[in-house]
């Protein structure tokens, strides 16, 4: 029998209801309005008609999108930048975290304290320039010239990753890794067969972290990046928002031209749409369980 709620319990519910499908609703609809204005008339978009829902339908924005090779160019370097970047912080994270999450390591509270002074302090953009021109002269040094792999190497710590990954290794039983020496595992295999299977929610959780960072990388992928083929597609969209927002622009398609950012804005959204609810269950347990140290 379900026990009756009283007054204050109820205008609680009401308002917390209230509240959350207001914010629902204040997210959802920018990417609507986006979505809207991709593929409504040229006269509607430009008018500001576009309120939520389109209007004159038609898809010339995102079929001049498709028909553009330099697009998909950019499409294919943010992908090479989101899957060999996520793996390589990732693996990076993973290492990091074991090592700081073990008591016997030597000076282990003077790493973990310069690890968390790095989120209290950043060196500034000058230092971090300087140290990915260093980088770069390595690695043409030893023969790699695709930048690409730069930012992919170059960015791949974050401190509040490494932190909520050690957080988690450290609430693993001592005794199951005691086990696992018993029985003849080495360090590697008992972080890959011990701490790794036990902490797949965090890791699905940080990884998700790594995949929109390197998915929305922006700034060091213009800074470092040269070459317009390998740009990213954060990249490509914003060179051609400064060109479709040039007053000196003569517009003649079919579209307006914000319809044609809004189409670039869309497919650079979707991705991680289509991705994100297959992880969504991991990720509040993963953010518990990493973030609270036992």
């Amino acid at each position: 029998m379900k026990r009756k709620l009283e007054i204050s319990e109820l205008i609680f519910k009401v308002i917390s209801y209230t509240l959350l499908t207001a914010f629902a609703l204040a997210c959802l609809y920018p990417f609507l309005f986006a979505v809207s204005s991709s593929i409504s008339g040229r006269h509607e978009v430009e008018y500001s008609q576009i309120v939520l829902l389109p209007k004159n339908i038609q898809f010339d924005a995102f079929l001049m999108m498709f028909n553009d090779n330099v697009f998909w160019n950019s499409y294919t370097n943010t992908l090479f930048l989101t899957f060999y970047g996520t793996i390589f912080s990732v693996i990076t994270s993973l290492l990091g975290a074991y090592a700081l999450s073990k008591k016997r390591l030597l000076f282990r509270k003077g790493f973990n304290f310069f690890l968390v002074f790095t989120m209290w302090f950043s060196a500034g953009l000058v230092p971090q320039y300087l140290n990915y021109l260093a980088t770069k002269r390595v690695f043409n040094g030893v023969g790699i010239m695709d930048d690409k792999w730069l930012v992919v190497i170059a960015m791949g710590m974050a401190a509040m990753n490494i932190i909520l990954l050690r957080n988690s290794f450290e609430g693993v039983p001592s005794e199951i890794e005691e086990a696992a020496i018993i029985d003849g595992a080495t360090e590697m295999q008992v972080l890959w067969r011990v701490y790794v299977p036990m902490s797949k929610s965090i890791i699905a959780t940080v990884s998700l972290f790594f995949a929109i960072s390197r998915w929305n990388g922006y700034f060091w992928a213009r800074q470092m990046i040269s070459n317009i083929n390998e740009q990213p597609l954060q990249v490509f969209i914003r060179r051609k928002l400064e060109e479709y927002t040039n007053p000196e622009l003569v517009w003649s398609e079919s579209y307006a031209s914000d319809s044609a950012i809004y189409a670039l804005v869309v497919c650079s959204i979707v991705p991680i749409l289509i991705i994100y609810p297959f992880i969504q269950k991991y990720f509040a347990k993963g953010v518990n369980v990493g973030g609270v140290k036992e």
